[in-house]
């Protein structure tokens, strides 16, 4: 066991090294105190905003076939922007940036970002962040080297436990609260409480609509939180960020060095995204990658598009930084069988087509790819 974390640390190193290497010089922090991590998130946060549904689990079943395009774009060890809740983990994995922050028009987003930093930190392995998530009893039969169908097998067959989930739950708290010390109000720990009993009441099978069962099993066409961790990239290879120990490793390392960032924002909106972007110039680095999801989608038919690509166009870009969309509608030619599809674009030539005019509807956004 001692071995096997081993090795798992010197890959990790070994990656770090790497992307340094590769990447541009800049000024980027390697961690963020405490102090640092909540002023960044009550400074750059705006207004808790609405959105019509919780959004606590993915409902993009292919988000991880751009991968290998996408790595061969995106420098590592820069800046990650990213919306939603835990699908940004598997993107920071095949990405290794060096910072990320995850911006949502909910506060709920907020909290169940918060939540996963407090799991990551908590547990040692994959197997005890599930007992965690689950709050289900950790099986004798999972460890470090199990797959991710070994592990969904072992906690499909075992029950959810209100004594854990209430042992958790102050676990989570007093990490965020007193380790950290971040200053939650009480609206703040009943969010946190609300995304965690999601997971305690649905376990492997909560999903973007949940209503029991895998999604094939309920004919339903929302993945579960199983089903998004047992996909690949469409070529055969896992990349989910509980696929591998090594992957696991990778964002629990982010998370305690407070580098993954949540803050509240709208898109389009004054503050979140052009705070961040100055943030990033005045540490001589770049955005990389912005995972908008189909957020567009709503910021166009609320006509306020426009205010979205101008905040773009603050941020500090070079040729590589690539904006990841997804699309779900019948204009995006689907694969088959999938509900949806991820779409890769040049975020300097977005800016720049915008600027000149030719970016006015949600079907322009849509063609475009890199």
């Amino acid at each position: 066991m001692q071995r096997r974390h081993s090795v798992v640390a010197v890959l990790l190193a070994a990656g770090l090294a790497l992307a340094s290497a590769q990447a541009p010089v800049s000024d980027l922090p390697l961690r963020l105190t405490d102090r640092q991590f909540w002023q960044l998130v009550e400074d750059m946060s705006e207004p808790d905003g609405f959105f019509r549904s919780d959004n606590l689990v993915s409902n993009e079943d292919t988000f991880q076939y751009v991968i290998p395009r996408l790595t061969q774009i995106v420098k590592p060890n820069g800046v990650y922007l990213g919306v939603g809740p835990d699908q940004n983990f598997t993107y920071l994995v095949a990405l290794q940036p060096r910072i990320a922050f995850i911006t949502d028009i909910r506060r709920g987003n907020l909290h169940a970002h918060l939540m996963y930093k407090a799991l990551f930190e908590l547990s040692a392995d994959r197997a005890e962040f599930l007992s965690r998530l689950f709050s289900r009893p950790r099986p004798a039969t999972v460890g470090p080297a199990s797959t991710a169908e070994q592990l969904f097998d072992a906690y499909a067959m075992v029950a959810s436990s209100e004594k854990l989930y209430e042992q958790n739950l102050r676990a989570v708290l007093d990490q965020l609260r007193r380790k950290h010390g971040f200053p939650l109000g009480p609206e703040d720990e009943s969010g946190i409480a609300y995304v965690y009993s999601a997971f305690y009441a649905m376990g492997p099978f909560l999903a973007y609509a949940s209503g029991g069962g895998s999604a094939a099993a309920r004919g339903s066409r929302y993945p579960t939180y199983q089903d998004l961790q047992m996909a690949d990239d469409g070529r055969g290879v896992q990349r989910g960020y509980l696929a591998r120990e090594a992957h696991f490793k990778w964002v629990k390392m982010l998370q305690q060095n407070n580098l993954v960032v949540p803050l509240v924002g709208d898109f389009a909106g004054p503050k979140a995204l052009r705070a961040v972007g100055a943030w990033v110039r005045e540490r001589g680095a770049t955005v990389t990658a912005f995972y908008t999801s189909n957020v567009e989608q709503y910021l166009f038919q609320s006509r306020v598009w426009d205010a979205f690509a101008r905040n773009i166009a603050s941020m500090p870009l070079d040729s590589t930084s690539t904006l990841l969309r997804s699309c779900f509608n019948i204009q995006c030619q689907l694969p088959a069988g999938a509900r949806s599809l991820t779409l890769l674009d040049s975020m300097q030539a977005l800016v720049r087509d915008h600027q000149a005019g030719r970016v006015s509807s949600y079907v322009d956004v849509l063609s475009r790819t890199r």
